[in-house]
């Protein structure tokens, strides 16, 4: 039986985590699992009172926000597991979920990751996730597939090759891991794992769905369903996505687009909302290209504890 490593972030939310190591513990039928979990920077302090109360699970604690990536990334460096099973702290899973992923996994090689469906937590039985269209780089615009309806099983034909992975829940087999590396720590927060996948993608793989399996999300519970936070990194990370993964005519055609068409229906959006301080913020999004390469490790964002 293969082992799988399980790597879950908390910041801010050490109740949200105690649930999802509760949904580990008593609902996943899985039987060889490594459990790390990696607290991000949290104003207080949980691991040492975890550590008493769970024993069998490694925690990692770094003094400061490292990010989606930067934490995902911290919790890998610690997996001895023969797949790696990137899950949201505010997520919680059913019995057969890590069962199935793994076997699917083991049935092709070509599978360097792989996502399960995924329901809105508060809304059973309502789709987040079964799959994501193929990007179009032009306008850095794609779909995720049956988002908002029911479940019906209408979308299960569609297990297979997918266009991306969903950053909620994502098993990635250590050989490919160990071939592409962890996520890009500069996008900080949003497309860090849309950027992971077009990596193993260009590796040699193929990123799969697995509508047969499936897991809750509470989704924004740490970031909020709207913050300055979020608007930056959203669009500064747009364009960046863009610039990794789609240089030359894509990339020009995708700057008109989004000069021309993005950021005046954004503008008119925040004027037309009140919302007038994100104005600064969505210019800063787009300005940080200007005087940043690709790889720079300079967020452009004032981070708090």
């Amino acid at each position: 039986m293969k082992k799988v490593s399980i790597v879950t972030v908390n910041f801010n939310q050490p109740k949200v985590t105690e649930d999802l190591l509760k949904s580990l513990a008593e609902v996943n039928t899985y039987p060889d699992l490594e459990i790390i979990v990696v607290d991000n920077g949290s104003k207080a302090n949980p691991v040492p009172a975890w550590r008493e109360q769970y024993p069998g699970i490694l925690f990692v604690r770094s003094d400061i926000n490292t990010g989606f990536a930067g934490g995902n990334n911290i919790g890998l460096a610690h997996a001895t597991g023969d797949y790696l099973f990137l899950i949201n702290n505010d997520t919680e899973v059913t019995a057969d979920l890590v069962g199935k992923l793994v076997d699917t996994m083991e049935s092709n090689p070509k599978i360097g990751m792989i996502s399960p469906k995924i329901h809105y937590f508060d809304q059973p039985g309502m789709l987040q996730y079964t799959g994501y269209t193929p990007m179009n780089y032009y306008t850095c615009r794609n779909a995720c597939i049956g988002q908002f309806e029911q479940d019906r099983g209408q979308y299960d034909f569609l297990s297979g090759p997918t266009g991306y992975a969903h950053g909620a829940a994502m098993m990635i087999s250590r050989e490919a891991w160990q071939k592409v590396g962890g996520m890009a720590e500069n996008y900080f927060l949003y497309y860090e794992e849309l950027d992971w996948c077009e990596r193993i993608k260009r590796a040699g793989y193929e990123v799969h769905v697995n509508l047969d399996a499936l897991i809750y999300h509470k989704e924004s519970v740490s970031v909020g369903k709207r913050t300055a936070l979020k608007e930056f990194f959203m669009n500064r990370n747009r364009i960046l996505f863009i610039r990794k993964n789609a240089p030359g005519f894509r990339f020009f055609v995708f700057c008109c687009y989004f000069m021309l068409a993005v950021v005046p229906r954004n503008i008119i959006q925040y004027i037309k909302n009140k919302e007038y301080s994100f104005i600064p913020v969505f210019w800063s999004a787009i300005t940080w290209h200007f005087k940043n390469d690709p790889d720079s490790k300079n967020l452009g964002f004032p981070l708090t504890r």
